[in-house]
């Protein structure tokens, strides 16, 4: 666990001074491959897609644990992975592209970088808050958790499976498109539920717990795997549209989307902080166990 957030570090630091390391372009390898097997179809295809890629990883590790220094050569492996799945853009660097854009709609037409499938996003405060906070979630926190659960394979089993079930550019038949979809949104349901709650932790709580428990009372019992984790952007809009009452009496102004957005950033901070501040204290208490 202390290499695995070692390398987390490394990853996040290295995003934040070369954001250019996770910007690649298009999908153009995964859909290849997803061309090759274009004789099978249905959740069979989904399962190869998936298994060849994690099992080539499963085998590097392997094979680089025969040579020398071979703790140094999987952590570098490991920082390769991880940066690949938190593209195809550096989050942080997305938000600050948003944020110096010379106008409204320099800075709307930057947002939709923001959206997972090709969808367009409102510029509005509600709005641009879901997208960023869903953002995060599949570039950011959803990557680290199954890094630090299942290691490199963990992030790139993550990573593959966002892109293949809401990338509907990629070539899959609709029986594997939707397999993909429900396995998504399966492997998005534990990240996005302790999101929740550190958003609640480091924002409103009553309002971001109080939208999460309603939705939780409306939700039909499988929509988290078949429409997605949607606690979570109700979430993110009820911390957006919450009353804040300052000292003086006035209410603070929460329709400005710009200004949102720059204390969205903020929070997410502090929540990726908070989450990194829980695996060092397990670290250190296996160590000192």
């Amino acid at each position: 666990m202390a290499v695995s957030l070692l390398t987390a570090l490394l990853a996040l630091g290295l995003l934040h001074v070369l954001p250019q390391l996770a910007h690649w372009r298009g999908a153009g390898g995964l859909r290849a491959w997803v061309r090759q097997l274009g004789d099978t179809s249905g959740t069979g295809r989904l399962l190869v897609t998936l298994l060849v890629p994690l099992l080539a990883c499963l085998v590097i590790q392997w094979l680089l644990s025969l040579l020398p220094f071979d703790g140094l050569l999987r952590m570098l492996f490991a920082l390769v992975v991880l940066l690949y799945c938190m593209g195809p853009h550096a989050f942080e660097h997305d938000l600050e592209t948003i944020l110096r854009a010379p106008d409204g709609p320099s800075r709307e037409a930057a947002a939709q970088v923001l959206s997972e499938d090709g969808g367009p996003i409102a510029w509005t405060a509600p709005a641009l808050g879901e997208a960023v906070v869903y953002a995060a979630l599949r570039r950011r926190f959803g990557v680290l958790l199954w890094f630090f659960l299942l290691g490199p394979t963990g992030a790139l089993l993550y990573h593959l499976t966002q892109t293949l079930g809401r990338n509907r550019t990629l070539g899959l038949d609709a029986d594997a498109q939707n397999a993909a979809f429900s396995l998504a949104n399966v492997l998005d349901w534990l990240p996005a539920q302790l999101l929740v709650f550190t958003l609640a932790l480091v924002g409103h709580w009553d309002a971001v717990l109080g939208a999460w428990r309603r939705w939780q009372q409306q939700a039909v019992a499988s929509s988290w795997y078949r429409e997605g984790p949607g606690f979570l952007g109700a979430a993110a809009r009820a911390d957006i549209l919450v009353d804040i009452v300052a000292g003086d009496g006035y209410a603070e102004d929460r329709t400005d989307p710009l200004s949102e957005l720059l204390r969205l950033r903020g929070v997410l901070l502090r929540a990726l902080l908070a989450w990194l501040s829980v695996v060092a204290l397990v670290v250190l208490a296996s160590w000192l166990g």
